[in-house]
């Protein structure tokens, strides 16, 4: 026991290390929600993998809450949007557009978020910019372009985008927002602001499973649909998340950000080994820009 501790608190400690294994688990994620297809609708996913985190915080840390609430309650409106747009808006339009796009797809995608991290930093944090990382930033979102039309000028002429990509895109844009805000989370334990966050999570999924049961689209998991949604509640959902607010903490929003661009290696990886995808010459392309365009602009 007194070495599982020791081991615990030296990972809790490894920012790098616990930003890798949540990349690794996020890449994983892209390859579950195109295996939940068929097996349970998105909307569903959704509400689902925030009642499990919740049932198995609540009783670990709910007492903590209770007592820190007065904290957390006094930011109200910042803790609701963040819930909202980190956990709720992103994961449904992420489900949502694993229905007309492909996994690969789905993490090259998220190598934006560090670009578009680092535009809010310029934007709303006043940080100085270079030449260097402007060009960064056009390369890295050349790479996301070139993805997004497969490589086909008439694609990008006739704005003739996947609509799972286009809400990919968005989905990215709702977790670049809620990276920047954990720089002002309240002053509370990352465990205990993250519980809060995974309760608003869930009440505010409720509307969109509501939407997706009146449109009749509500499909109840078949035994692989619960099986996906057991990866998805411990792992994407609760220890990665985990890890990532606990990487922000040690070394800030902006570097952490930047592991970001792992998720698309760790991601394209996962589905071609996995799920067969092609890998095609533009995606290779894509990658490689998404990857070097991150890496100018992180440049001192």
């Amino acid at each position: 026991m007194k070495t599982l501790q020791s081991l615990w608190k030296g990972l809790w400690g490894q920012a790098y290390l616990l930003l890798i294994l949540t990349t690794l688990m996020w890449g994983g994620n892209a390859i579950a929600g195109r295996l939940a297809v068929g097996h349970v609708s998105p909307m569903l996913l959704t509400c689902l993998r925030w009642i499990i985190v919740v049932l198995i915080l609540s009783p670990l840390v709910g007492q903590q809450v209770v007592a820190e609430w007065p904290k957390i309650g006094s930011r109200w409106f910042y803790t609701i949007l963040m819930g909202s747009a980190g956990f709720t808006a992103f994961n449904a339009l992420f489900y949502a557009a694993a229905y007309h796009t492909t996994a690969v797809n789905l993490t090259i995608f998220q190598g934006a978020i560090p670009v578009l991290v680092l535009i809010g930093t310029i934007l709303f944090f006043g940080a100085r910019v270079i030449p260097l990382q402007i060009l960064g930033m056009i390369v890295t979102i050349l790479g996301v372009v070139l993805v997004s039309v497969k490589a086909d000028w008439e694609i990008l002429k006739a704005l003739a985008l996947n609509i799972g990509d286009v809400w990919m895109l968005i989905a990215c844009v709702f977790y670049a927002g809620y990276t920047l805000g954990l720089r002002r989370r309240p002053p509370v334990s990352g465990l205990v602001f993250f519980t809060a966050l995974a309760g608003v999570a869930f009440l505010t999924s409720i509307p969109l499973l509501a939407i997706e049961i009146v449109q009749g689209a509500m499909q109840w998991p078949t035994p692989r649909g619960w099986l996906i949604l057991l990866y998805i509640g411990l792992f994407p959902s609760l220890i990665s998340q985990l890890f990532f607010i606990r990487g922000v903490e040690l070394i800030g929003p902006a570097r952490a950000g930047l592991f970001v661009n792992l998720v698309p290696v760790f991601g394209a990886l996962l589905a071609v080994l996995l799920l067969a995808e092609p890998f095609a010459f533009y995606h290779a392309l894509g990658l490689f820009l998404v990857l070097g365009g991150i890496w100018l602009a992180e440049r001192k």
